[in-house]
């Protein structure tokens, strides 16, 4: 049966000074930055969600040379408590700034479920503030491929828009509660976040091509398998 989620959060911190959701400082020639949402472009398209109760945050550190790396932590869902996605990487721009590139690598972990271990690598491309990218793993007995794409339009309309979609394919077909099994599966995801009165919204929009039973499967990017429709209100830590 096709089954829809619809979530609603409202999340209103402590401390109600800054619009924004990142803290950044200078260390001598590096940058820091400490957030509650990804801060890297191909980064933010590719490590895990988490659920609308989950506590997320991570940390960057870039270099002028364009040399970065950083980490992204986020509590999943109860069989999958904890997620930590490490990255580094290199961001180059090209001519007058609006033209760059983009390569890195990324590590998914799960401590207390180390079979679900993977590796990534990633490119993307900057175009006039729009980011596309694509990234591709193969390990632990899978394999996927990920295109993501941000058009960067907050600046000119007051909302940002990205989009991604991902394929896996299984070496050994999983099996399902239902009976049968599943050999490779796909999902995607659409997010639209803008920031009003200090506070940040978000919509997204996500699902896969299970359904119903067919969830016992899903091991993919989003926090849920089936269609889900998450609306979420944040007041920023700092």
């Amino acid at each position: 049966m096709y089954k829809s989620i619809l979530i609603v959060a409202c999340a209103v911190c402590t401390v109600p000074v800054a619009t924004a959701q990142v803290m950044q400082r200078e260390l001598g020639d590096f940058e820091l930055k400490l957030a509650n949402s990804p801060t890297r472009s191909m980064a933010q398209g590719l490590v895990q969600p988490g659920q609308t109760n989950s506590a997320q945050g991570g940390v960057d550190i870039s270099h002028p040379t364009g040399w970065y790396v950083g980490s992204w932590t986020s509590n999943l869902e109860q069989e999958r408590p904890l997620e930590i996605d490490t990255y580094a990487g290199f961001k180059h721009p090209l001519g007058s700034g609006k033209l760059g590139y983009e390569l890195g690598t990324l590590r998914y972990t799960r401590p207390e479920q180390p079979d679900f271990d993977s590796q990534a690598l990633y490119g993307g491309l900057s175009v006039f503030g729009s980011r596309l990218g694509a990234a591709y793993s193969s390990q632990g007995g899978r394999s996927s491929a990920t295109l993501f794409t941000d058009l960067g339009l907050e600046q000119d309309v007051g909302f940002d828009l990205s989009f991604k979609y991902s394929t896996y394919n299984l070496a050994a077909p999983a099996s399902l509660s239902g009976g049968g099994s599943v050999s490779g599966f796909g999902d995607w995801s659409v997010n639209l976040s803008r920031p009003w009165l200090g506070i940040d919204l978000n919509f997204s929009y996500s699902g896969s091509s299970l359904t119903g039973s067919d969830c016992s499967a899903y091991s993919g990017h989003n926090a849920y398998c089936d269609t889900a429709v998450m609306l979420k209100a944040s007041k920023p830590l700092f």
